[in-house]
């Protein structure tokens, strides 16, 4: 974003001295998914044998993909997708091997992996002492608990909501619900979550009343609706603008 669109945005919308809270999704804002994600399924087939190569990665990720977009919609839930995604994945790559058991070695593996985007322990550090901030995810829970408690940004979060433990996953209502009652129902107004999901972070957000930034690394092209408080391309814009 040039830095013309963001003095633009900036008196465009409320001062961020209203914020009370900052919200961050979890893969692909905070922790680098896609990298930890690589070495997990990687780890995970060297242990029974299958080689790992850029197609096997491809179509896990072509599974994976739609069977997360399915829980957005409400089709089913973080818990299915534990395991079916992996019994599809065998089944492309014609392997023999139980799911259950292949999920659990990925899970392990991708628990273990804590690396952070680019920026991130800085950002959080540097507005830890102004804000406070808690992470609200779609992912499961002992993938989440496991990457943030052996991660550099720990001290900093004062919760950690995921959808497999309150029933409800991003963009619904009830994930919100759940997620600020947990918070002590902060005002709205106070809340500002950040994410690089459209449809889970940003639609979801936007729909219960909060402020939402974008945060879109990959300079993606904005959709028009619905208007949002912020677009970034890097943690340390945010910090930048809140800190």
């Amino acid at each position: 974003m040039s830095s013309t669109a963001s003095k633009i945005l900036a008196h465009a919308h409320p001062s961020s001295a209203r914020y009370q809270w900052l919200l961050f999704d979890a893969d692909g804002t905070l922790f680098d998914y896609d990298r930890a994600e690589r070495a997990a399924l990687g780890r995970a087939c060297e242990r029974i044998g299958v080689s790992f190569d850029a197609n096997c990665l491809a179509a896990y990720r072509g599974i994976n993909e739609a069977m997360w977009k399915a829980v957005e919609r409400g089709e089913t839930t973080p818990g299915a997708v534990k395991v079916r995604r992996f019994e599809l994945l065998l089944e492309t790559l014609q392997v023999a091997y139980p799911a259950a058991a292949f999920s659990a070695d990925y899970l392990e593996c991708l628990a273990a992996c804590s690396q952070l985007t680019e920026g991130a322990e800085e950002s959080l550090r540097t507005l830890a002492p102004k804000y406070r901030m808690a992470i609200l995810t779609n992912g499961l829970k002992e993938v989440q608990r496991g990457r943030l408690a052996g991660s550099a940004i720990r001290q900093h979060i004062s919760d950690l909501i995921i959808s497999e433990e309150i029933g409800f996953a991003k963009p619904a209502r009830g994930f919100f619900d759940a997620a600020f009652a947990r918070l002590g129902e902060p005002p709205r107004h106070a809340a500002l979550m950040i994410g690089d999901g459209w449809a889970s972070d940003i639609l979801g957000a936007v729909a219960y009343g909060l402020d939402a930034c974008w945060f879109n690394p990959s300079r993606k092209p904005r959709p028009a609706q619905p208007k949002i408080t912020r677009e970034i391309t890097s943690l340390r814009e945010l910090t930048d603008w809140l800190a």
